[in-house]
């Protein structure tokens, strides 16, 4: 094991080469909150200057873009890395999950709390790499308990599917309308 001699041994040894791609990331995320901050808040007539509703959030995203400016600045001084693009690559495979989720509040309106939440667990585990048959009935228990926690007992409201309407009229179709 290397010895660290220096502050310079300690940032080269901890370093990552996705910074760059952060830093510049960060920085163009804090300028567009900047750029905006004219038409989110606003200054008001006969307040006192800390009272003002725009004060913080300025304070605040100034700081933010300050801060992220002077990480970019550092990142681009700094000693060239190989593997930049390949870390970005990495952080945008935890985008699949989002586009995961967005399918799943999708499809819910459409199937129902019960079936589309049973679809999305299992498609997610096969996907993850539970692809027996034991964890696919692990996965539909799961959202069954996930369900009935969320529509019984903290009475959560989801409306209900489209394809609960194909169900006959009567008790059953009430119930699954209700409770599924």
């Amino acid at each position: 094991m290397t010895r660290i001699k220096t502050l310079q041994d300690l940032f080269k040894r901890y370093r990552r080469p996705g910074d760059m791609i952060f830093a510049l990331a960060f920085f163009l995320f804090s300028l567009a909150l900047l750029i905006a901050m004219p038409w989110q808040t606003e200054w008001t007539a006969r307040t006192a200057f800390f009272g003002q509703p725009a004060f913080w959030p300025a304070v605040s995203v100034g700081f933010m873009a300050l801060f992220s400016f002077l990480h970019l600045m550092g990142a681009l001084v700094s000693e060239r890395i190989p593997g930049r693009l390949a870390e970005a690559k990495y952080w945008l495979r935890s985008l699949e999950f989002a586009a995961w989720f967005i399918a799943y509040v999708l499809i819910v309106p459409w199937l129902g709390y019960l079936p589309g939440s049973i679809l999305f667990v299992w498609a997610l585990a096969f996907r993850m790499g539970y692809r027996s048959l034991r964890w696919a009935g692990i996965s539909a228990l799961f959202a069954c308990a996930v369900v009935l926690m969320f529509k019984s007992f903290l009475q959560v409201r989801i409306p209900a599917g489209e394809l609960y309407d194909l169900l006959p009229s009567g008790a059953l179709r009430t119930f699954f309308m209700i409770n599924l």
